[in-house]
């Protein structure tokens, strides 16, 4: 699972390394939460394009979001089969930008919160489904959720689940809504398992409300 994760380099560095068309300006962002809008990348004309859309993942046929779970995730493990996703994996792909995110792993009565980053501490791209919600007053609402997978040598230290990262070489076929299945199911894997390092950090991402970089403070530093 990934409920937590951060988006902390500057916008131009992010937009190169991901090369949509937009020059938004947005400030770092240590501790993204669900719910919240979250940054992403989406092919629309033929483009790469920046956009926001709300952490939670509403599929068109819901008709009351309080009657509807909460969908952060999305399981990689048959979801184009699943009746939630069939229709977004087939046509709004989209990569959620990145550059961190945080698990925990039991440690007595305790959890231990680790922050997962690339040792060059450049940015992540998560796999992601989106979808444009109509609420029955007329009003739009886009959601989002990241696409996950199981772990990676490195992340099963701590936990059994970790986000689809993708690498640049593979956004187009990602975001390209006429790739065939057979061509984007096998992206959705686990990331090498040198190109993820552990940093265990304090608690204080444990709160939503922090939201300063003091959440990605290595223990004893």
């Amino acid at each position: 699972m990934c409920g937590r994760y951060a988006l902390t380099l500057p916008p131009e560095a992010v937009r190169r390394y991901f090369g949509y068309q937009d020059r938004p300006n947005f400030p770092p962002r240590y501790n993204i939460a669900p719910t919240q809008p979250i940054a992403l990348m989406r092919l629309e004309n033929g483009a790469r394009r920046f956009a926001l859309a709300r952490w939670g993942f509403l599929p068109g046929f819901v008709k009351d979001p309080k009657d509807f779970p909460l969908i952060i995730n999305a399981r990689a493990e048959g979801i184009a089969e699943k009746p939630s996703f069939r229709a977004a994996i087939r046509r709004r792909r989209c990569i959620v930008l990145a550059d961190g995110f945080y698990e925990w792993r039991r440690v007595g009565k305790a959890k231990q919160p680790f922050l997962i980053r690339r040792p060059q501490r450049t940015p992540l791209a998560f796999a992601g489904l989106w979808e444009t919600w109509n609420a029955a007053d007329g009003s739009e609402v886009d959601t989002a959720c990241i696409i996950t997978c199981g772990p990676n040598a490195t992340m099963a230290a701590i936990h059994d689940r970790m986000p689809v990262i993708l690498d640049p070489g593979v956004f187009g076929l990602w975001l390209d809504p006429h790739a065939e299945g057979r061509d984007i199911l096998p992206l959705m894997r686990p990331t090498d398992d040198a190109a993820l390092e552990l940093v265990p950090v304090s608690t204080a991402v444990n709160a939503v409300k922090n939201e300063g970089p003091e959440v990605q403070q290595p223990l004893g530093s």
